[in-house]
């Protein structure tokens, strides 16, 4: 899909996991435990460990299928959403009442041609040649502008990204806002790193482009395959590290298209922007200057015919999931295998039920709402984030490092969330988008220029407060701080999160956990700096803002020092906004707990008090499995903690937990009260 869709939400939003990593749940061994004891490991102690404790006996027995690279609690959950979604497609493709234009038409022929293997397999590249000539029919450099706005028009990747955002100090306007991109290695990193399995990642890479190149018919596939990797290289070296990334005021840097030109005299911003159909955006917002200096460095000195060498493996490497079986093959070889250590694609109608998912998600989601969903959940989900947001709100007075001037303002903008539950109050529309039977190419592409156009439709237009940027069905949540909101997705708002029939304390301990953890973001070190209409503007106090830092600069050293593998650290920095996410949301929904329980003394179940069932609930939806290759790919990458760290790297730093398991200084769980990090 476009970036002009993908920017905004899932490259700023704070969601409460990697998008490709998923979320997921086991059945229940006693329902109003809520917990799975099964999972458990009891060779270990809860004070040494509590994640292996709640999850040690699954990861011993379970095995990782070979069309995954990592499994657990989130995944089983967004499993249950394909097998629905899945019936809806499977109904809409066979069923003879589908009206011309309907959102079961869509759907199901959408689905019905990415299953149809025969038609596509006969089809060979015929579908991607007009592109393939469009690419080649480029005879100078000032036609990039031009060429690189069309293919970031049918979602082709380029060396920038391009997105309709809000201007962050303008939450009102809509603007274009202009980031690094162009790699097809997981992150800068894996271009230099000397280690081994980074060499084998660059090796396969290279022959990932000459076989597609190859299979193109293209001229030099060997020869191709190492200009684009010496020019990817290059564009590698400029790109600012994913922590510099987070901060919203070093990549806050407003140009108008006159003085943008300014910063690339070899390319042309005003052509790009004329080309795309955004030439009215009041401003652009560039959130790497320097990398888009030394873009235009490299537009100089590469020659044209690498470009369009560049430009047309991107194309076919878009695509490749929708061509004949040899270009899916050559892809799953490097992408899933090489980099996710995968040794078998995913089933034939998982892909196709991905496919409708990253194409129309939305037109899907309102099916699967309108099949699946209880609304009782939304109420009861209503009532819980309200708790959470009093329970937040009274813990900001108990903070004993902030005055009362900033204390103000953080109440001022916990009092202005939005809370966004379940599904959207406005479908969005798709009548412009228009789906053929036996047509899979030409969809996809069709459906990459439909969101295209509805969001460079949105210049010049009023902020539309009523979009979500996850669909229905999304096995996630998110805090948006432009929009100073929280969205809980319906797909969530089952066990093990949110469980009618287990009790309360296991509930808060997950569902809780997690609204809590969506709460915390408008104040972690990326949230903190936006205010209550959601504009980057600075309302603390100079020795406030400095509290926050020493607090959260310990927090940072200590992730630091986990090492999942050897010689490679989590990045404490990068994984920082996540990290105070996971303890300031777990702390608070702790404190909701106990309001909601106001004094009633809570029974024993299943050997468990209910202090010692909220941390269960917590640490039995981190559940997770991975492959090597994956966890080293989300070390580089992934704003996100490994799930380990996400139970015992919290709990640590909770006294609440030292009390409910009675944690003693000789216990490997066991951190120093002066050493323990409180934030929130």
């Amino acid at each position: 899909m476009s970036t002009f869709t993908r920017t905004r939400r899932l490259a700023r939003a704070a969601a409460l996991v990697a998008l490709a990593g998923g979320l997921a749940g086991t059945a229940r061994a006693q329902s109003n435990l809520g917990v799975d004891t099964a999972n458990f490991d009891r060779t270990v102690r809860p004070q040494d460990d509590f994640f292996r404790f709640v999850n040690g006996g699954w990861l011993r027995s379970y095995k990782l299928p070979d069309d995954r690279s990592n499994f657990g609690s989130f995944l089983e959950l967004a499993d249950r959403s394909d097998s629905i979604i899945r019936r809806i497609v499977e109904d809409a493709a066979t069923s003879p009442h589908r009206a011309a234009g309907s959102d079961a038409q869509k759907v199901g022929d959408f689905y019905a041609a990415f299953m149809d293997t025969a038609r596509i397999e006969s089809l060979g590249l015929t579908p991607l040649r007009p592109e393939l000539a469009r690419i080649a029919a480029v005879t100078g450099k000032a036609q990039l502008p031009a060429a690189f706005a069309h293919l970031e028009r049918i979602g082709v990747q380029r060396p920038f990204s391009a997105s309709v955002q809000q201007d962050d100090r303008n939450v009102s306007v809509y603007v274009v806002s202009v980031g690094q991109s162009g790699l097809g290695l997981p992150d800068r990193d894996y271009y230099t790193n000397p280690g081994a399995k980074f060499a084998e990642a660059r090796a396969a890479y290279l022959t990932y482009i000459q076989t597609l190149m190859r299979l193109a018919g293209q001229p030099d596939p060997a020869g191709a395959a190492r200009n684009i990797m010496a020019l990817e290289t290059r564009l590698a070296a400029a790109q600012w590290d994913r922590a510099r990334n987070r901060d919203p005021e070093a990549t806050y840097n407003r140009f108008t298209l006159a003085r943008l030109n300014t910063l690339t005299p070899a390319f042309s911003w005003t052509a790009f922007a004329t080309a795309a159909g955004v030439a009215r955006t009041p401003a652009v917002i560039v959130r790497q200057p320097s990398f888009l200096s030394a873009f235009d460095t490299a537009v100089r000195a590469t020659p044209l015919a690498t470009w369009k060498q560049y430009m047309t493996f991107k194309l076919l490497s878009a695509y490749s999931p929708h061509l004949s079986s040899p270009f899916v093959n050559a892809r799953f070889a490097f992408v899933d295998h090489t980099l996710q250590g995968l040794e078998q694609n995913l089933p034939r109608w998982k892909r196709g039920v991905d496919a409708v998912e990253g194409s129309m998600g939305m037109l899907s989601g309102k099916l699967y709402i309108e099949r699946s969903f209880n609304p009782a959940a939304k109420a009861r989900m209503q009532g819980l984030v309200q708790n959470l947001l009093a329970a937040f709100r009274a813990g900001i007075d108990d903070l004993e490092w902030m005055s009362p001037e900033t204390r103000a303002r953080a109440k001022e903008k916990l009092a202005h969330f939005t809370v966004k539950i379940a599904y959207p109050d406005k479908w969005q529309d798709f009548s412009a988008l228009t789906v053929r039977p036996g047509d899979l190419v030409g969809n996809v592409m069709r459906a990459n220029q439909y969101e295209f156009n509805r969001e460079v439709g949105k210049l010049g237009k009023p902020v539309d407060r009523t979009e979500w940027g996850m669909t229905p069905q999304t096995v996630n949540a998110y805090y948006e701080p432009v929009m100073n909101e929280i969205v809980f997705p319906a797909a969530i708002l089952q066990p093990p999160f949110f469980d009618p029939n287990a009790d309360d304390a296991t509930n808060y301990g997950a569902i809780g956990g997690v609204i809590g953890h969506e709460i915390s973001h408008g104040f972690d070190d990326e949230g903190r700096q936006y205010d209550a209409q959601g504009n980057l503007r600075d309302w603390w106090t100079a020795s406030d803002a400095a509290a926050f830092k020493t607090r959260a600069d310990a927090l940072v050293a200590e992730y630091g020092g986990f090492s999942p593998l050897e010689g490679m650290n989590v990045n404490g920095r990068l994984t920082l906004g996540e990290n105070i996410g996971d303890l300031s949301g777990l702390t608070v929904a702790y404190r909701a707990y106990k309001r909601a329980q106001a004094g009633r003394e809570a029974p024993v179940i299943g050997g468990f008090t209910a202090d010692q069932r909220f941390f269960l609930g917590w640490a039995q939806v981190w559940r997770r499995a991975y492959r090597e290759a994956n966890i080293r790919q989300r070390l580089l990458t992934d704003p996100h903690a490994l799930s380990e760290y996400r139970v015992n790297g919290i709990l640590r730093n909770m006294p609440e937990f030292y009390a409910a398991f009675n944690v003693q200084p000789t216990d490997k769980m066991y951190v120093p009260p002066a050493q323990r990090v409180k934030i929130w």
